[in-house]
């Protein structure tokens, strides 16, 4: 029995460790792209701690994550990184602003930015997605497989929950499983 309710206590403990963890694909279907509206598709969303922006782009965008001033006037000499993988992922790790810029000055000043103000400070911030490694400035971009298909398959960014209703599903049946096996072994 003892056995049993640690198993409950650790399922449940890992499953409120996901729970509130969303991610957000930057720029729904459209993704990180010059036609895409970054500021409406920001504007609709609810940033918290531990979520993760999903950016999907072409080789000829990049993201840079950069300071307010930067921001502001398109500036990526100093980024405090730069992505050009194509499908990058950034976990949102502290409450604050964030802010990304395309690495190409002129689409940002056509609106390709995005500043993230990011709210809470929940304990659970620590799971997410692993953080994409910057690349070093002078490599060349990899081609990505973003091609501006409308009709390709692209998660939405309504902000999908790791853990939620499935995963208590999943883990209602492990434990029903798991003590029909105690009860059977008389354990």
């Amino acid at each position: 029995m003892a056995k049993l309710i640690l198993v409950c206590f650790l399922s449940f403990f890992c499953f409120s460790l996901t729970i509130h963890a969303a991610t957000y694909v930057v720029g729904d279907t459209s993704g990180w792209d010059i036609s895409t509206d970054i500021d409406s598709w920001a504007a609709a969303k609810t940033f918290n701690v531990g979520d993760v922006l999903l950016f999907q782009y072409s080789s000829s965008h990049s993201v840079n994550e950069v300071t307010k001033e930067s921001f502001e006037t398109c500036n990526t000499t100093n980024s405090l990184t730069t992505f050009s993988n194509g499908n990058t992922t950034v976990t949102l790790s502290s409450a604050g602003a964030r802010y990304f810029v395309c690495g190409n000055r002129l689409h940002c000043l056509g609106g390709m930015k995005l500043q993230v103000n990011v709210e809470g400070d929940r304990a659970s911030s620590t799971v997410g997605a692993p953080e994409a490694q910057p690349q070093p400035r002078d490599t060349t971009p990899n081609p990505s497989s973003k091609n501006n298909d409308p009709t390709t398959v692209i998660p939405s960014s309504d902000g999908f929950t790791n853990g939620g209703i499935g995963s208590l599903i999943l883990i209602l049946a492990f434990l029903f499983m798991a003590s029909t096996a105690l009860d059977l072994f008389h354990i």
